[in-house]
């Protein structure tokens, strides 16, 4: 009987430690779209934006596992739009979408002066 209830502790505590460490997407109401943020597993925000009717709208944000910002997109009802700029290391890109589809890249590095409102 102490062994079956060793066991059952430790069942237990192993599922209480997965749950902690297991970070599910939090959903909200807001203005009449569902804002979602994703975890990475070490519980920093993977990625935040928002749902209208189900298609992916307006500003999405990407971050990496220790939460430097690694993509700034824009979506309208699901199609992309807008500029969307991609962080990578010391390059900066902005990539200008028309009609879901890429009109212009432009890329920048240290040398080059940028300001980017996040």
């Amino acid at each position: 009987m102490k062994n079956i209830l060793t066991a059952l502790a430790l069942v237990f505590s192993v599922v209480l430690f997965a749950q902690e460490v297991e970070k599910k997407p939090k959903l909200e109401i807001e203005n009449g779209m569902v804002k979602a943020t994703y975890y990475h597993d070490n519980g920093k925000v993977a990625q935040s934006g928002n749902y209208l009717d189900g298609k992916l709208h307006g500003e999405w944000k990407s971050y990496d596992v220790e939460g430097n910002t690694l993509a700034i997109a824009n979506y309208n009802m699901g199609e992309k739009t807008g500029n969307w700029f991609f962080y990578d290391g010391n390059t900066l890109k902005e990539v200008t979408y028309q009609n879901s589809a890429i009109a212009s890249v432009k890329t920048w590095n240290q040398t080059n002066k940028v300001v980017v409102n996040q």
